[in-house]
């Protein structure tokens, strides 16, 4: 069965599709996406480019409001549409504001090397021979920028929406967990994001868009994540009288007992991936694990080892798994290594996926819009698209039917983006109005 019933456009939905074009102007979107990514917006910090994200939805003439959980993380939502109250289906298109990027402080010396610090691109956006550059226009504020000319072009155009076009933009979407002993606001991640949005931004979509980079393929799956944190045990020797024995696994300090504890976790990732890759409809989750910090000892304390070493492990989840069964496993590999210690899972977020009959009419809907906008038969996205969290995550969650659908990932050009601001604006015509 294919991704789409959709194989042609009619008249009507072309002459649409050219009349979106031409209310798009390449140089406007170029000097938005630039001034907008070129405003800091690392994780916990979006303040600034969701004051941007308002004003400018604002100055538009969009009926526009701010939400937030905290004061300085807030969503942004900018509303069109409803010229026919009681008719039409509701379309949200969500985007995030946070950008992935070192964190500019004493943390980045425990994750990058110096030089990797100072890369030019995790914070700037560039357009040079046609081609956009830079982490904030891969993730997120590139698509961001295509919702919002989407938004215009479908204004100026004057083309009725029956029903309501929510235009949103979130902080907390890459952001970090409140773990361990970083907590606060700033620490905040998902919860005060498209989830905050939902539950009490005055929103009610029937179908949802991440506008994210996926090379112009498309799904509707998702996975979470679990953090776990193993904690291994040994003991504190005095180091003038430690001694060494063959075999590392028999070693007292568990800050040496970690490397055979690694090597497990190693095996266990790559049977884990292989018996847990889902593949449906809406396409191909393969579920990775990684092994993201370690903790153990005190380095200013000198004289002896530790008695504790901690492996923080990032557990990616798919539609159909739950977070009991991993927790098990892991206790399984703990002790089956004949190690001491505990398993604690500090963060968990499930997967979701839409039910493939009832996003149906918003995948037929990108579809037309693609063929129309001669990109071509609508694909599926590759699947690392549908093997991280992407906020439709959310909205499937809570059944409203959600898809991620957007340009390329990397390196767009001024075409990739014209084309899916033309689509997404296509989509809202089509799906508010049905």
């Amino acid at each position: 069965m294919g991704i789409s019933n959709v194989t042609a456009y009619t008249k009507e939905e072309y002459a649409v599709m050219q009349t979106i074009r031409d209310n798009i102007n390449p140089q406007e979107l170029i000097e938005l996406l630039l001034e907008l990514g070129n405003i800091r917006s690392i994780a916990g910090f979006e303040r600034e480019a969701g004051e941007y994200v308002y004003d400018w939805l604002k100055k538009e003439g969009f009926s526009t409001r701010k939400i937030g959980m905290v004061e300085d993380r807030f969503n942004v939502i900018g509303t069109m549409g409803g010229d026919h109250p009681g008719e039409g289906k509701n379309l949200l298109f969500t985007s995030h504001l946070d950008t992935e990027s070192p964190q500019y402080n004493d943390r980045d010396n425990w994750r990058y090397r110096p030089e990797t610090v100072l890369r030019p691109e995790w914070l700037e956006a560039k357009f040079e021979n046609g081609v956009f550059s830079g982490r904030p226009v891969e993730n997120d504020r590139g698509p961001m920028t295509c919702t919002l000319i989407a938004a215009k072009a479908l204004k100026n155009a004057g083309l009725p929406l029956k029903g309501h076009l929510y235009i949103t933009a979130s902080p907390g979407e890459i952001g970090p967990e409140q773990v361990e002993e970083f907590r606060g606001t700033e620490f905040l991640g998902k919860e005060v994001g498209a989830q905050y949005l939902l539950s009490h931004g005055g929103v009610a979509p029937d179908y949802v868009i991440a506008a994210e980079g996926t090379d112009f393929g498309i799904t509707w799956m998702s996975c979470g994540h679990a953090l776990y944190r193993i904690d291994l045990y040994g003991e504190e020797i005095f180091t003038p009288m430690i001694n060494h024995p063959k075999e590392l696994q028999h070693h007292p300090n568990p800050l040496v007992q970690v490397a055979v504890l690694i090597e497990k976790i190693q095996q266990w990732a790559v049977q884990y991936e292989q018996e847990n890759t889902y593949k449906a409809k809406g396409g191909e989750s393969i579920p990775k694990v990684q092994i993201s910090a370690i903790r153990g000892g005190d380095p200013h304390i000198m004289g002896a080892g530790s008695e504790v070493c901690s492996v923080y492990i990032e557990v990616n989840i798919t539609a159909k798994q739950s977070i009991a069964p991993i927790q098990r496993q892991l206790e399984a590999l703990l002790h089956g290594a004949n190690m001491q210690g505990q398993v604690l899972p500090l963060v968990y977020r499930q997967g979701h996926e839409a039910d493939d009959e009832v996003i149906a009419p918003l995948v037929d809907a990108i579809a037309t819009g693609s063929l129309a906008g001669a990109r071509g038969e609508l694909q599926l996205a590759h699947y690392a698209y549908s093997s991280m969290w992407r906020d439709h995550n959310v909205f499937n969650m809570y059944r409203i039917p959600s898809a991620t659908f957007g340009p390329a990932r990397f390196q767009p050009t001024i075409e990739d983006m014209v084309d899916a601001a033309a689509i997404y604006a296509f989509t809202a015509w089509k799906i508010c109005n049905s």
